[in-house]
């Protein structure tokens, strides 16, 4: 923990934000940017030493047509090399270097890690495009800023795991960021800020893709910026549309058709 603490790195930080705060400002398709060799390469080691496998923790587990990922979120649980990484994100020095560089004022840490923590996908597994949710009902603030700490070593080009930043309209994604080991990226979050990594992953069955996440958030947004309060906004990719449309409507007619008539029509079917 002391390399994340001390004043060689902190220094980093500050300077990183004044650099850079123009280019995140512009980043496209929504601001964002990422850096490598983000943390004190000690604490980074140590975070992946620590990670724990699949089978050795009661990961939480997603299997479904958005997503397949393990995730965890009891940081204090955790083996001491990424509890102290989450430990440190949610540090003083990190958040001036949040406000710095995103601009944004205020910016308020999650002490309970919502739906961030420690994320792990094994071969196959994914996670569609999508808006995170927007609104934390416990603390009452507004989403603001994810950070994404990657920890996969000697990854490769044609394994995948992209983290894609794609456009309003869903026609294309702008950016791909190959997830490298202490690579971090950074992005405000709105409504349209559709990210994620669409494409099953393909590399070897005993590698997973690693990262740490965690969410800031501030006492109420800009005004351009605010809707009302939703859960995860995932959307079809192009060619999808029609598929997740009729989906959707046939799950809305079950909704609202009264058992009697249902089992009427699944009796002339017979």
């Amino acid at each position: 923990m002391k390399e994340l603490l001390s004043e060689e790195f902190a220094s980093k930080l500050e300077r990183l934000a004044k650099e850079n705060a123009e280019r995140y400002k512009n980043g496209k398709p929504f601001p964002h940017i990422y850096f490598d060799d983000f943390l004190p390469a000690e604490a980074a080691e140590a975070a992946l030493s620590d990670f724990p496998q699949p089978k050795e923790l009661k990961w939480q587990q997603f299997d479904n047509p958005n997503e397949k990922k393990l995730a965890f979120d009891s940081v204090e649980r955790l083996p001491a090399g990424p509890r102290d990484v989450l430990f440190f994100l949610n540090s003083r020095p990190m958040i001036q270097f949040l406000e710095v560089l995103t601009g944004i004022k205020g910016v308020i840490p999650d002490p309970y890690y919502v739906g961030g923590g420690l994320h792990q996908i094994k071969p196959g597994g994914k996670l569609g495009v999508h808006a995170d949710f927007n609104h934390h009902a416990k603390l009452n603030l507004e989403r603001r800023i994810n950070v994404l700490v990657y920890l996969n070593k000697d990854w490769k080009e044609q394994y995948g795991g992209h983290f894609e930043l794609w456009d309003k309209e869903m026609k294309h994604a702008e950016q791909k960021i190959l997830p490298l080991f202490n690579r971090c990226a950074i992005f405000s979050t709105t409504s349209t800020s559709f990210h994620g990594h669409p494409t099953p992953l393909s590399c070897p069955p005993d590698r997973t893709r690693k990262s740490i996440a965690t969410y800031y958030y501030s006492n109420g947004r800009p005004e351009e910026e605010q809707n009302p309060s939703h859960s995860t906004l995932f959307q079809p990719l192009p060619g999808e549309e029609n598929g997740m449309k009729e989906s959707s409507f046939k799950k809305f007619v079950h909704a609202v058709t009264p058992p009697i008539v249902a089992d009427a029509v699944r009796s002339l079917r017979r």
